[in-house]
């Protein structure tokens, strides 16, 4: 399995579209910004057939630090959730994640 940068997805979409460079990093540049922009307002984006951003947060807990086995206290902290869109769960073959089937088959 591979990394791919964002250097790499802008020359593709540069290429496949015969905008020049610039423009396009300028472009998804923005749209990233835009995306944690609306994240940090607490706000939900969904792109249809792809998938949503959320931000949740997960409460504070009391952890345990393996080695010394002391307990830790572990602040509350804001995360992005994505849940894929009914597109690329196609694309990719996954399985549905909302945990109605526990992963197994439907029954007949």
């Amino acid at each position: 399995m591979g990394t791919v940068t964002k250097k790499e997805l802008i020359d593709r979409i540069a290429e496949q579209t015969q905008a020049k460079r610039v423009v396009v990093k300028r472009v998804v540049q923005s749209f990233l910004d835009e995306i944690i922009s609306e994240l940090i307002g607490n706000n939900r984006l969904e792109f249809r057939d792809f998938g949503v951003f959320e931000v949740r947060t997960r409460e504070a807990r009391v952890a345990q630090n393996p080695k010394t086995l002391e307990r830790v206290e572990v602040p509350s902290k804001r995360t992005v959730k994505f849940k894929m869109g009914r597109l690329m769960k196609e694309k990719l073959g996954g399985d549905d994640d909302d945990g109605d089937n526990n992963g197994s088959e439907p029954q007949a």
